[in-house]
């Protein structure tokens, strides 16, 4: 039996119900801005969370769960561990800036 503490993701699920949907930005923006390739927009999505009101509830349950990978309650998961920014695709340049 699940406890109602368990941060499940159908307790997100419940209580982002009772939230007016205009304030969550996982549900207003695209969807696909929380799983996007691009560094940028990695970054958008990780800001948009910020002022979410679900925001430590969806952490939670992305840490419990080790989502694969992803922005989940404003934090950036890859393989189930947080990271804190996304790579480009490619090798890095050879004369980086410091």
């Amino acid at each position: 039996m699940t406890s109602v503490l368990e941060p499940t993701l159908g307790l997100l699920h419940d209580e982002a119900g009772r939230v007016d949907e205009e304030l969550l930005p996982c549900r207003v923006n695209n969807p696909e801005l929380w799983f996007a390739e691009s560094p940028a927009d990695v970054e958008s999505a990780k800001a948009l969370c910020q002022d979410c009101p679900v925001q430590g509830l969806c952490l939670d349950g992305a840490l419990a769960r080790r989502e694969p990978w992803g922005v989940w309650g404003g934090e950036l998961f890859l393989q189930g561990v947080v990271i804190p920014r996304k790579r480009p695709r490619g090798r890095p340049r050879k004369n980086e800036a410091a």
